[in-house]
């Protein structure tokens, strides 16, 4: 109870003096970085790449690109439409005569001109404002326009549904548990996660991996920020292809090839290190691929704790799934460190060996008995 009391008096009376650790990977999955003096030249190859740069936009600037485009267009074509008005001379203040015949019909203005436009590129036709064959000019700009406002349509278009069903969507009904936890498990020392799926539907080829974070210094001296080290997790059945229907305890053994076999319970939280756990899978109703990443920094590594079961069987058969036990743990008898394990294994293995000694000589002694009856 007290060791309980005394880590949370820690973490809420000290924790806010000390620096905060700043992450690579924030826990939805989103990465903090930023590129820095990158050309003018680099910068245009966004423009180049324009299919994706306006899926990556968020809704906010997609939406204005998609009413500027489409509001622009209108008064482009509606400015040309006045110019042919005005150039034919069919403007009201022209004063045609009474047989001229006009490019279009009823454009009297700006106003006019411009619900032309809109009418023609929306494929509204009220009927009321129209071509004539007296100007080729304006069959010209009619059929440039129509093909225009088809190119139009079918990007902006494209581009909003393509934003809608992105398989980042699905990505967030994919959740870690809050904190990873270091217990032992199957006789070894493992750091486990606990990850689920929130929908029915299945991931179909999924694979779970992670990279180990950190700052190192290389035998040359050079510093190598945000050095990756493969981090590989399973579960019994493999890292594979999972059953993803219920929440997966994934774990990875901490053994001499770990990054985390020198590491020990009393030093674990001063450790500099980021630990981005990355699940791959396929939408089962889209056959799109999806990728779900969270991060965990050593303040989020609890030493000797397991989780808390969530799944039972109710009375009728089916099995029930407690998420409000998702992330919680308890506390276990764990070794403090994946060393002192090995060794203590070790030192059994020792003491029920026997070892051959071959200086020793077995003599045999006759025993007489001197004493006479």
């Amino acid at each position: 109870m007290f060791k309980h009391l005394r880590k949370w008096f820690v973490a809420h009376c000290f924790g806010h003096s000390q620096q905060r650790r700043t992450r690579l990977v924030s826990k939805d999955g989103r990465c903090n970085i930023e590129f820095g003096n990158v050309d003018a030249q680099s910068r245009f190859i966004f423009f180049v790449d324009i299919w994706t740069t306006v899926l990556d936009l968020k809704w906010r600037y997609k939406m204005t690109v998609f009413i500027t485009a489409f509001l622009g267009s209108w008064f482009l074509f509606g400015l040309l439409w006045y110019v042919v008005a005005y150039v034919h001379k069919d403007l009201p203040e022209f004063h045609p005569a009474d047989n001229h015949t006009p490019c279009v019909e009823n454009i009297n203005g700006m106003t006019s001109a411009f619900l032309f436009s809109l009418e023609t590129q929306v494929t509204i036709g009220y009927g009321f404002r129209c071509v004539t064959e007296q100007c080729a000019t304006a069959i010209f700009l009619l059929i440039f326009q129509s093909i225009l406002g088809v190119i139009i349509n079918s990007f902006m278009c494209g581009a909003i549904l393509a934003k809608i069903s992105r398989s980042k969507k699905r990505a967030k009904t994919i959740t870690f548990s809050k904190n990873a936890v270091i217990s032992k498990r199957g006789g070894k020392l493992c750091l486990l996660i606990r990850v689920a799926n929130l929908r029915k539907s299945l991931l179909i080829g999924s694979h779970i991996y992670g990279k180990l974070l950190k700052t190192t210094v290389t035998p040359e001296g050079e510093t190598i920020i945000l050095d990756q080290t493969n981090i590989n997790f399973v579960v019994d059945a493999g890292n594979e292809n999972l059953f993803f229907i219920s929440p997966l305890t994934i774990y990875h053994v901490i053994d001499h090839n770990s990054p985390f076999f020198h590491m020990a319970a009393e030093t674990l939280s001063q450790q500099d290190f980021e630990l981005v756990v990355f699940l791959d899978g396929t939408v089962e109703s889209t056959s799109a691929t999806c990728q779900v990443r969270t991060s965990y920094i050593p303040e989020e590594v609890l030493w000797g704790y397991r989780f808390v079961p969530i799944v039972s069987k109710t009375k009728e058969g089916k099995y029930r799934v407690d998420f409000h036990n998702f992330s919680k743990t308890v506390e276990v008898e764990t070794p403090h460190c994946a060393m002192c394990l090995y060794n203590e294994k070790a030192a059994g293995a020792k003491m029920k060996r026997g070892y051959d000694n071959p200086n020793f000589i077995l003599s045999e002694v006759d025993e007489t008995d001197d004493t006479k009856m």
